[in-house]
């Protein structure tokens, strides 16, 4: 069973630029994917990989999620020793995710911290915090 790494997101974006196979899986929600963005990896000559950990509107877990996303990293040449960076909007449920996968034999799984959008500040606001956002990394509204 592999573990799961902690990493910020430029630590994370960095694993993506250097290794031409390391995949980001964004866990959201289609709502979240809409709504917020999406990161956008397009000067990397790649696509987000979508997939729902939760199920939007009911957030139900995905029960098909582990085959939903082998499926997608076999069809993108990915192995299990493939780093997969695994996002949410703050880290929780895409740690959650990047656990699940580990667990079936994936033995680089990452999972970025502070997500896509960050933490809640103390005003209860995301975005100023942390976060893939916040870091200054490339996104697009869809």
């Amino acid at each position: 069973m592999g573990t799961v790494d902690e990493v910020p997101p430029v630590e994370a974006w960095e694993v993506l630029k250097n290794d031409p196979k390391a995949q980001l899986v964004d866990v959201r929600t289609t709502a979240e994917w809409t709504f917020v963005g999406v990161p956008d990896l397009r000067t990397l000559g790649r696509q987000v990989l979508t997939i729902e950990w939760s199920q939007f509107p009911s957030m139900a877990r995905n029960a098909d999620f582990e085959a939903q996303l082998a499926a997608m990293l076999k069809v993108q040449g990915a192995g299990v020793d493939t780093p997969i960076v695994f996002l949410c909007r703050s880290g929780a449920r895409s740690l959650s995710a990047a656990q699940a996968m580990a667990a079936k034999g994936f033995t680089r799984c990452l999972n970025l911290t502070g997500g896509f959008e960050g933490e809640l500040d103390q005003e209860k606001h995301r975005g100023r915090r942390n976060g893939w956002k916040q870091a200054g990394l490339p996104w697009v509204q869809t």
